[in-house]
């Protein structure tokens, strides 16, 4: 049986890592890195479980080479962080980052399709790798997106503004529209210092010209907030908008956010 490569990819993609290791790896199985060496199925799942912790790995492959036995490949893999991971190999990451690492890939296989051994090698970060728009229609620039969301419920504008186009419009419909990715950063940072939004994605369509989200923004107040354009909130209240997002791209990049709700304002429970 041939070893599907681009099948594997695709499942890789998905970010499904017990799918991918019950589908093309071998029960005998082993892993061997610059970190260590893992065995079988089970020590697979266990280190993708926490190198995949808050991370998305999104390989593009560049070039590969196949026979019956043996599989070599050249890979530029995209991380995307959607939390803060101070332990992570390839440099501390925090929500909204992304590095590129090169990497070369040989996967020893059986007659059965499956790897029997995979063995990799890394270039330093950033070295000798190829880069795509941060946003789109490819599953890594949808991961990408994911690390955009968690950057922004972070309140971190030095990482969600890199999203951005200069000249960035965002129409929210209860307040004028706000010009720029600097505008943008001074309303937000102005809005935290009392009430924070959190994004939940629920659903994401993405092509290379535009994402459409369907998301939750959970507001918080940080301190009483009577005024609040969605509701009052005392301190440590919450209010739940859904909303429909769409984000226009320019050369993989927001130029325009236009936001309508989905539904009403809704309390949470505690």
């Amino acid at each position: 049986m041939t070893f599907d490569y681009p099948a594997y990819i695709a499942c890789f993609l998905s970010g499904d890592d017990d799918a991918l290791v019950e589908r093309f790896f071998a029960d005998d199985c082993e892993m061997h890195s610059g970190s260590g060496v893992r065995r079988g199925k089970v020590g697979m799942k266990e280190f993708l479980a926490w190198a995949h912790d808050g991370v998305r790995e999104c390989p593009r492959i560049q070039h590969y080479v196949q026979d019956e036995s043996s599989l070599f490949a050249d890979i530029d893999m995209d991380f995307h962080a959607t939390r803060h991971r101070p332990d992570f190999p390839f440099g501390a990451m925090y929500p909204g980052d992304t590095i590129t690492v090169k990497f070369l890939a040989r996967y020893d296989l059986n007659g059965e399709g499956k790897i029997t051994r995979l063995s990799t090698m890394t270039w330093p970060p950033e070295q000798g790798v190829t880069k795509i728009a941060p946003l789109g229609g490819h599953p890594g620039q949808v991961a990408a997106y994911h690390a955009y969301a968690a950057a922004f419920s972070a309140g971190d504008p030095s990482r969600y503004t890199r999203f951005y186009t200069d000249d960035v419009v965002l129409e929210l419909g209860s307040v004028p529209p706000i010009y720029g990715a600097t505008g943008i950063a001074e309303y937000y940072t102005a809005m935290f210092k009392s009430v924070r939004e959190m994004l939940t994605i629920h659903s994401l369509d993405a092509s290379d010209e535009q994402l459409v989200v369907d998301c939750t923004s959970r507001f918080t107040a940080a301190t009483d907030a009577p005024d609040f354009v969605v509701g009052a909130l005392k301190r440590g209240d919450s209010i739940d908008v859904r909303v429909i997002v769409t984000y226009a791209l320019r050369a993989g990049r927001i130029c325009h956010i236009g936001v309508k709700r989905g539904g009403e304002p809704v309390f949470p429970r505690a």
